[in-house]
């Protein structure tokens, strides 16, 4: 570890929902910023105005306060290596580019795209599908390499449009060491000269990512495998530009990949086997298209949280649950797998549902008060408290407390009949008008109290516990489901109670 203090950043375009693997991401920089005493910075990346989305960058600081993960530098609270939006910054990425050309380590490219088409069309054979600007391409077209220094000046004097591409050398090895997959090596011979000032002066991916990092002194560089390829032509960035000593470490993350293993799970996949794959809930603001999120499915933030920090690493003990403050203590970049991490769908419920058994009442039914809301049913805190405690050990999700316990709040608009009719007799109807009766001056019997009130009436009238209780439980619930019977009837109270039974008595009585 340098001496430096520890900057990590998380650099995301705003172009839509976030992928749970960039939540991953923003997770393990904000683990290993905090076990350092370091800063995490956010960082949006939006020189693509072309796939810029109205919203999107809002959506994302949004997710970040879900999540608990909260920057310390952003465009949000400002920071000293303000602005932190790209596109405030465009001014200064020209000056590096143009440094680069004087150096001979990059070019001007005059290409017009019908150019650009013909050369790919002229090109392409079976065994090269998609032919690259490469070293060997570049000296056949219209380019500083190729034509004379005079017209080449006649041409920027006429503000001809124009981009700046880095000028890779050729069958060079380059190696690096990767934080998670240790000594990587490529040959530039594989990498073509990647455009770094686009026409419009806005600079790609590749050139404000190594001058934005070095302007903000960022110390480590967490960011996906698929950006392994790139690390050629960012680890010459450095060199030509003179950073080289200023580089940040490397640490390129496993793939989250589908439950089946093949390939990297994607929007889609959720789409097709029906579930999340964006943090929050994402509307498209053209189409109009939802994309549901974790946060609306019902998932608690620190369960989201813990799943995540297990696809790709562990911390060696077998143990699963962590909370934020134990992640930041145990985490370790070493543990971190190089293999991409399989998303299991049902591993993730298992996480909501060990966080929701022991998350406490209160807050669970404050989070679910909103699902009573859009269904305009009125009841108070404390008994919605109530109800959550009963029925929580079968929750996955929060809005499952509906699910499970719904027949607290509205009553039955259906029974199971045929689970009580072939046995239902007089002698039946008479015990439950009975025990509608003494139930009047049960009004604040627990529910031991009340099974113990309900055994003793059976055993006068000679009838089974087995026998009444069942009817009782679909009187109150509409089928057979629901937690103790007895502890429906003291949450339910007595004055509902007996409603319910003489709706139960009308429908098994005719």
């Amino acid at each position: 570890m340098s001496h430096k203090k520890v900057r990590v950043r998380f650099a995301p375009s705003p172009t839509g929902g976030l992928h749970l693997g960039g939540v991953r991401t923003v997770l393990f920089n904000y683990l290993f910023a905090r076990q350092h005493k370091g800063d995490f910075v956010l960082r949006i990346e939006d020189t693509d105005q072309t796939r810029y989305v109205p919203g999107a960058e809002e959506y994302i600081y949004e997710c970040l306060r879900w999540c608990g993960l909260n920057p310390d530098e952003s465009p949000e609270v400002g920071g000293p290596f303000a602005p932190y939006r790209q596109s405030e910054r465009k001014e200064s990425y020209r000056q590096y580019a143009e440094q680069l050309v004087k150096s001979g380590h990059a070019y001007y490219a005059f290409d017009t795209q019908e150019e650009l088409e013909e050369m790919r069309t002229r090109l392409k054979t079976p065994e090269n599908p998609s032919p690259q600007y490469n070293h060997e391409v570049r000296k056949k077209m219209r380019n500083s390499i190729t034509m004379e220094d005079a017209e080449v000046q006649d041409l920027l004097a006429k503000n001809t449009p124009h981009v700046i591409r880095i000028n890779m050398p050729a069958n060079i090895d380059l190696t690096f060491t990767d934080m998670v997959r240790g000594e990587v090596t490529f040959n530039t011979s594989t990498v073509d000269d990647k455009v770094l000032l686009k026409a419009d002066g806005m600079p790609t991916y590749h050139l404000a990512v190594v001058v934005d990092d070095y302007l903000m002194k960022i110390t480590h560089a967490f960011r996906g495998e698929e950006w392994l390829p790139s690390a050629p032509v960012h680890i010459l960035l450095w060199k030509y530009l003179g950073w080289e000593s200023h580089m940040p470490e490397w640490a390129h993350l496993p793939l989250i990949l589908k439950p089946d293993g093949n390939g990297k799970l994607s929007k889609r996949d959720g789409d097709r086997l029906g579930f999340p794959v964006y943090a929050m809930n994402w509307t498209d603001p053209k189409s109009q298209e939802l994309t549901k999120g974790f946060r609306e499915m019902g998932f608690l933030p620190e369960a989201f949280i813990n799943m995540l920090a297990m696809l790709g690493w562990n911390d060696g003990t077998g143990q699963e649950i962590f909370t934020l403050d134990e992640l930041i203590e145990k985490f370790s970049i070493d543990r971190v797998h190089k293999a991409g991490a399989k998303f299991d769908f049902e591993k993730a419920k298992w996480f909501n549902h060990q966080y929701i058994l022991h998350k406490d009442n209160e807050t669970l039914a404050s989070l679910f008060q909103p699902v009573l809301d859009e269904k305009g049913i009125k009841a108070d805190l404390p008994y919605i408290v109530k109800v959550t405690a009963l029925v929580k050990d079968r929750c996955y999700f929060v809005n499952d407390i509906w699910e499970h316990g719904f027949f607290f709040f509205e009553r039955p608009k259906g029974y199971d009949e045929a689970a009580v009719l072939p046995k239902w007799n007089d002698d039946k109807a008479a015990f439950f008008s009975a025990w509608s009766e003494q139930l009047v001056g049960l009004t604040s019997a627990s529910d031991v109290e009340l099974e113990n009130a309900f055994k003793a009436l059976a055993a006068e009238r000679n009838l089974k516990m087995g026998d009444v209780q069942l009817p009782f439980r679909i009187m109150l619930t509409g089928g057979k489901f629901g937690p103790p019977v007895f502890n429906i009837v003291a949450t339910l109270g007595v004055e509902e109670t007996r409603a319910r039974i003489a709706n139960g008595l009308a429908a098994f009585t005719k």
